[in-house]
């Protein structure tokens, strides 16, 4: 796999396209632990011309991520208001335009809001599906204009119910998704932080999204304590107290993903860590702690 890491989260300064951006990225780059790196937009065109400068000379891969853009924007990308949705695609496809400057093969996104948090499992609830089918078109107009620039088109799956509540979304209902935008440029993402807010193994992840799979991010979750300062979808460090993951889940995830053939040894994906300091926490001593976590999970397998 091609291990990297989500600057954005690792450095939250950073996620609204603003602060140390070129200092923090260095950092990774100085790190040959990391064989490629998540960024996503950088507002100022000078500072994203320096950040690419550092990039090329690292040789890292290069992913990119416009997950930050459709949630703080926000942005709808399955708005059942063309007008709301069109802007959504107007917006992510100068997302694609910053990525394929950047050196990235793909742009990632999420889904907008579920429409209908009071229909349970409901995957063939009205709301649902209307809103299914305007994420279908807005992805196949973002994948058309990627396929103009040689890119390719990402969605990351969510949890519906604790914290994001997005659209997209439990790991079979995902794979229809993907089976249903019908364009070769498009692939699923999945995250080891959102699987127990999801209610899924690793297993039941692998054989869902097996077919359409491109990209995995790991992490950890806390979803026990509402109290919790990490409560939700806020990517803690591995292992911390009241978390979800920690060194024998991850191992569980790579030797799931190993299992259906993602994990290959041949065209390795990109693999990164999403992991996030709590305040008074140390970017750099939770990103050591993520790659020790590897280190024994790999050992492990």
């Amino acid at each position: 796999m091609k291990v990297g890491i989500i600057h954005f989260m690792a450095y939250p300064s950073t996620i609204t396209g603003e602060g140390p951006i070129v200092e923090t990225i260095t950092k990774i780059a100085e790190d040959d632990f990391f064989t490629a790196i998540e960024i996503t937009w950088i507002k100022d065109p000078e500072v994203r011309a320096k950040a690419k400068e550092v990039l090329m000379t690292s040789g890292l891969a290069v992913g990119y991520g416009a997950q930050p853009a459709v949630l703080l924007t926000p942005l709808n990308p399955n708005s059942l208001d063309e007008d709301e949705r069109k802007k959504a695609v107007e917006v992510l496809k100068g997302q694609v335009d910053e990525a394929h400057y950047m050196g990235a093969g793909r742009m990632a996104f999420l889904s907008g809001k579920d429409p209908c948090p009071e229909c349970g499992q409901d995957a063939r609830a009205p709301e649902r599906e209307a809103a299914v089918e305007a994420l279908i078109k807005t992805t196949r107009e973002l994948c058309d204009y990627a396929e103009t620039k040689g890119m390719g088109i990402t969605l990351e799956t969510f949890d519906r119910v604790v914290d994001k509540k997005a659209l997209i979304g439990p790991s079979d209902e995902a794979a229809a998704f993907a089976e249903a935008v019908n364009r070769c440029n498009f692939g699923l993402m999945v995250d080891l932080s959102h699987l127990p807010l999801l209610n899924e193994s690793s297993e039941q992840c692998a054989e869902a999204v097996k077919d359409h799979l491109v990209h995995l991010h790991v992490g950890n979750c806390v979803m026990r304590d509402e109290s919790h300062p990490a409560y939700g979808d806020a990517h803690p460090r591995f292992g911390i107290e009241g978390g979800e993951n920690s060194v024998e889940e991850l191992a569980e995830y790579l030797y799931a993903f190993m299992d259906v053939g993602f994990l290959d040894g041949e065209h390795q994906p990109f693999m990164s860590f999403e992991v996030k300091p709590l305040e008074g926490e140390s970017s750099e001593v939770v990103i050591a702690n993520a790659k020790r976590t590897l280190t024994q999970a790999w050992a492990m397998i």
